[in-house]
C-alpha cells in the first residue's frame, strides 16, 4: 500500500484515481478536501497527521428530534438516507426516510452523546469514484482531517443497458468495499456510514445489489436520494462559509447528477437533482472516438437538454430573494477553477478561490476544441477526469448563466462532510 508523500515542485495529477479500479491504491492524509486537489500536510504514511484545519461553522443546528427505540446488537440507523452504524444501546433518532439495514460497528459506541474524541469515517460510493474519508472529532469541535482512500470504481460506466449494474461492476464495488472496511478498521474508525447515490441509486438492481454487498462484506450501504444528497451538501457549504455568507444557492456537479440547494438556513429551502452528472452526459451526449473534440452540433444539442432540465428550478429558487452567495463543490468544479488561473489546491482550503461566469465562458470555448489527452495535460485535470471535463463544463456554464450568477465561490466541503456533520449532530443531540 503506497502512502502520500510530501508536496512536489509541480502541482501534482490525481495519482489514485489513475491507479485502476477494484484495488485500494493509496491512503492520503487530508485536509478535508480532495487529495487530488489538496497536497498533504505531515509525515508521510502517518495516518493521525492532518492537513489544513477547516474553517470554524459560525453556527450549529439542534440536533434532529428523538424517535425513542434502541439499536440492537450490531444494527444500523438509516441517518439522512444514509445508513449510520452504531453499537448497543444508542438511541435511535433518524432524521429521514428508510428502513434500518444491517451494519458493522467498528468500536461499539457507549449510549448517549460521545464524551469525547472519536474517529469518524464514511464511506461515498459515487458513480465515479469511492471514497472513504477518516476524521477525528468531538463534540463543539472542527473535524479534524486523519486519512483519505479513493478508487475511481466509475459504476457510471459499468451499468448495462437495461439499467442493472452488471457482475462485473458488483464484484468490483464488494471488493473494493471490503477494502475500504479493512482500511477503517486500520485506521482505528469507531463510528463508520456508508452510502450511495446517483449510479446505484438508478440501478434498476441497485437494491438487490447492496443488499448482495452487505452479505458479502457485513457493511451496510443507505441510498441517498437525490435531495437528501443536496440538503447535505448545502449543510456542508453553510458550515465552511457560516451565517455571514447570507442566502447560499450551492451547486454541486456529481458523476450522475447536478445537486441544487438553497437557503437562509442550515437545512435549505429548495433543494433539486438533476440527471446532469458530467459521466452520465458524457456517456448519453458526448461519446466516441470520432467525437474527440466533441461536434459542435452534439454540443449545441447538450446544451439545450441542460438548459430545458435546469430552467424550472430557477423559478422555483428565485421566489426566496437573491442569493448572497453562490457556492460551488465538486471535482469539475475544482477543475474548472484551476484553468481560469485559480489558486492551486496545494496551498491549502483557506485560501479563497472564485469561478466567474466570464472566465467559465472562455475556459469552455477552450477545451470544448481540444481532445482528452490534451485536456488532461491542464493544471487541475486528472487524465481520469479529462473526458468528463467539457460535460461537467457545460453544465457549470449554464448552470451559471440561468441563474445569473457573476462569480461561484469554490467550497473545499461538500457531501462527504455533510454526512460527517450531520452524524456528529446526531451522536451530540442528547
Amino acid at each position: 500500500m503506497a502512502t502520500a508523500g510530501p508536496a512536489d515542485a509541480v502541482e501534482p495529477a490525481d495519482p489514485v484515481e489513475s491507479a485502476g479500479a477494484g484495488l485500494v491504491a493509496a491512503v492520503e492524509l487530508t485536509g478535508l478536501v480532495d487529495p487530488a486537489d489538496q497536497v498533504p500536510a505531515g509525515e508521510p504514511g502517518s495516518p493521525t497527521a492532518s492537513g489544513s484545519d477547516p474553517a470554524p461553522s459560525d453556527g450549529r443546528a439542534p440536533g434532529p428530534a428523538t424517535s425513542g427505540g434502541a439499536v440492537p446488537p450490531g444494527g444500523a440507523v438509516v441517518l439522512a438516507g444514509a445508513v449510520v452504524l452504531a453499537g448497543d444501546g444508542v438511541p435511535v433518532r433518524p432524521t429521514g426516510a428508510g428502513r434500518p439495514r444491517a451494519g458493522i460497528g467498528v468500536g461499539p459506541l457507549p449510549a448517549g452523546p460521545h464524551p469525547g474524541p472519536m474517529r469518524m469515517g464514511v464511506i461515498d460510493i459515487g458513480s465515479n469514484t469511492v471514497h472513504l474519508l477518516v476524521v477525528d472529532a468531538h463534540r463543539g469541535g472542527q473535524p479534524q482531517p486523519a486519512a483519505s482512500v479513493r478508487v475511481p470504481l466509475r459504476l457510471v460506466e459499468l451499468l448495462e443497458a437495461d439499467g442493472s449494474l452488471g457482475t462485473e461492476g458488483e464484484q468490483a464495488l464488494t471488493a473494493c468495499v471490503r477494502d475500504m472496511r479493512e482500511q477503517a478498521e486500520a485506521l482505528g474508525v469507531q463510528d463508520l456510514a456508508a452510502f450511495a447515490t446517483s449510479a446505484l441509486r438508478d440501478a434498476s438492481n441497485g437494491d438487490q445489489v447492496l443488499a448482495r454487498v452487505r452479505a458479502a462484506t457485513g457493511v451496510g450501504i443507505g441510498m441517498l436520494s437525490g435531495e437528501e444528497e443536496a440538503r447535505l451538501t448545502f449543510l456542508a457549504a453553510r458550515r465552511w462559509f457560516g451565517w455571514s455568507a447570507g442566502r447560499l444557492l450551492a451547486l454541486d456537479i456529481g458523476g450522475g447528477s447536478l445537486e441544487i440547494g438553497a437557503g437562509m438556513h442550515e437545512n435549505p429551502e429548495v433543494v433539486a437533482s438533476l440527471p446532469l452528472g458530467a459521466s452520465r452526459l458524457t456517456r448519453d451526449w458526448l461519446a466516441g472516438a470520432d467525437n474527440d473534440p466533441p461536434r459542435r452540433a452534439d454540443l449545441a444539442e447538450l446544451r439545450r437538454y441542460v438548459r430545458a432540465q435546469i430552467a424550472p428550478v430557477v423559478a422555483t429558487i428565485y421566489h426566496l430573494g437573491e442569493h448572497t452567495r453562490v457556492v460551488a463543490t465538486s471535482k469539475t468544479f475544482r477543475s474548472l477553477a484551476r484553468i481560469a488561473d485559480a489558486e492551486p489546491y496545494s496551498r491549502g482550503p483557506y485560501t479563497r478561490r472564485v469561478l466567474r461566469r466570464d472566465d467559465l465562458a472562455d475556459v469552455v470555448a477552450k477545451i470544448t476544441r481540444m481532445t482528452v489527452e490534451e485536456r488532461a495535460a491542464l493544471a487541475g485535470v486528472s487524465a481520469s477526469r479529462a473526458g468528463q471535463l467539457v460535460a461537467g463544463a457545460i453544465v457549470a456554464a449554464e448552470a451559471l448563466d440561468l441563474f445569473s450568477v457573476e462569480e461561484a465561490e469554490i467550497c473545499p466541503w461538500a457531501l462527504r462532510e455533510g454526512v460527517i456533520l450531520r452524524r456528529l449532530d446526531w451522536l451530540n443531540s442528547g
